[in-house]
């Protein structure tokens, strides 16, 4: 006699996605997204010159200056690590770049006479090779910031010291040397090649600022290298489960170091054009921006345990952060207040995150 045939168990659950984890909410960034469309209604409504074309060069330009180096400090946190020397590593370079350049431009300077010459009149300094000025004094100042990098990264990976100390003491070393060389005073970048470094620090190209395409370049670089490169994949199985890495063959210290050399190219890069807007490299230059850097990436979505980040979260956060400070300065509100709202939302997007990660 057939038996007949029961019907088949099925799961209800099995296979579907809630809203919350499909689209837009599927991550972090997305919710800073939400929230930065928002913002940017609500300040067309409360300002009218906010979208003005002067206005929207300002705030592309403005968050620039700290999107490149958030961009750098996006590949530490992936790693599970933090970079505090940010900060300290921008203004030394910009030091060094602006010195470099004004040395090597002075009749009688160290190495001056392999670049420039005395025109015919006797007062007039001409460069031997134009633009070349420019380049070593740039090469100069990454130098020093891949200097500082190895360091960190040396005492990291292969030392075993704690990041967040490691880079306290990198952020105060920088910052004293920083005193030292230049007594405490500012340097200015000088010699014929001085308007080629303020065009390529803060000019712009059709109409947009030249820290801008920097920004897009390097960011589209950053998403290549992150999710389309064997590098990339170590970079976030490294803050993932960094035992698990180590144990399925990738060169763990390797890794840590360039992440670290890389964080301290971004911010050296980004110190050097900030002193071309500025005009100088004060010696108290980028005071705190690390707490701006780090709080931009976290708004963006990258996790302070590792694992998880990219550009896109990056350059949403920084320029969450500068849209807030440019309304603020649009509706006459105390700038004192932007540090407050940073927090705020810092918080509030941990808090976000948390939230989401229990609902999944």
């Amino acid at each position: 006699m057939a038996m007949p045939l029961e019907s088949p168990i099925t799961f209800s659950n099995v296979g579907k996605i809630r809203w919350w984890q499909r689209g837009i909410f599927a991550s972090q960034t997305g919710y800073v997204l939400l929230a930065l469309a928002v913002l940017l209604v609500v300040m067309h409504f409360a300002s009218p010159y906010f979208f003005t074309e002067g206005n929207m060069q300002n705030v592309a330009k403005n968050f620039s200056f700290i999107a490149i180096a958030t961009l750098g400090v996006t590949f530490v946190i992936i790693t599970g690590g933090i970079d505090l020397s940010v900060g300290s590593m921008m203004c030394f370079s910009a030091m060094i770049t602006s010195m470099v350049m004004t040395e090597v431009s002075t009749p009688g300077g160290l190495g001056a006479s392999l670049f420039v010459h005395m025109a015919a009149d006797g007062k007039t300094v001409l460069a031997n090779v134009p633009g070349l000025i420019l380049l070593v004094s740039i090469v100069a100042g990454l130098g020093v910031a891949l200097i500082a990098g190895l360091v960190n990264g040396f005492c990291i990976a292969v030392l075993g010291l704690s990041p967040f100390v490691t880079t306290l003491g990198m952020l105060s070393i920088l910052r004293g040397l920083g005193y030292v060389v230049s007594n405490g005073r500012g340097s200015f970048p000088g010699g014929p090649d001085a308007d080629y470094f303020y065009a390529a620090t803060s000019g712009d190209v059709l109409g947009v600022p030249v820290p801008f395409i920097y920004l897009v370049v390097l960011a589209l670089t950053m998403a290549v290298v992150l999710h389309h490169t064997a590098f990339g994949r170590h970079v976030f199985a490294l803050g993932g489960n960094e035992k698990a890495a180590e144990l399925t063959g990738i060169p763990v210290v390797r890794v840590k170091i360039e992440v670290y050399v890389i964080c301290a190219l971004a911010a050296g890069l980004q110190g050097i054009i900030i002193s071309g807007w500025l005009g100088s490299a004060p010696a108290n230059m980028a005071t705190s921006y690390e707490l701006n850097v780090i709080a931009a990436a976290v708004i963006g979505g990258a996790n302070l345990a590792g694992g998880i980040g990219g550009p896109l979260g990056a350059i949403v956060g920084c320029v969450l952060l500068e849209v807030i400070r440019n309304g603020l300065v649009l509706a006459q509100v105390s700038s004192y207040w932007q540090q407050t709202l940073v927090g705020v939302i810092i918080i509030l997007a941990v808090l976000v995150d948390r939230v989401r990660s229990k609902m999944i």
